[in-house]
């Protein structure tokens, strides 16, 4: 057995978090790197598991490889966006200014801000 194989009963458990990960709001790029491992721990081949969901064979030996070292976090995106140049309350008030407005542009909203 190698370090990518699991006992029966630790390969269930490990389907049955992936299942709960797949059925939470998330993104398409982590959904499809979950489904990927989830068939390629029930046994699914490589290339069947390519064919249907459009993706490399190494696109599904990379997300397993990583699941198996990181767990969930792993199939999970790192990057998280940048911090905003406005605080929550100014973009509040700036949404505000522009709901009452009849149309928009954009020099005025860049003078604005």
């Amino acid at each position: 057995m190698n370090n990518l194989q699991l006992p029966q009963k630790d390969m269930e458990k490990e389907i049955a978090h992936l299942e709960s990960f797949i059925k939470s709001n998330i993104d398409a790029r982590e959904l499809k790197r979950a489904i990927a491992v989830r068939m390629a721990l029930e046994g699914k081949f490589y290339h069947e598991i390519s064919k249907m969901l459009g993706v490399s064979e190494f696109f599904v030996g990379y997300w397993k490889k990583i699941f198996k070292s990181q767990g969930l976090e792993g199939l999970k995106l790192g990057y998280k966006g940048s911090k905003g140049y406005l605080t929550e309350r100014q973009t509040d008030v700036v949404v505000e200014w522009l709901k009452n407005k009849k149309y928009w542009n954009l020099d005025e909203l860049v003078t604005y801000v």
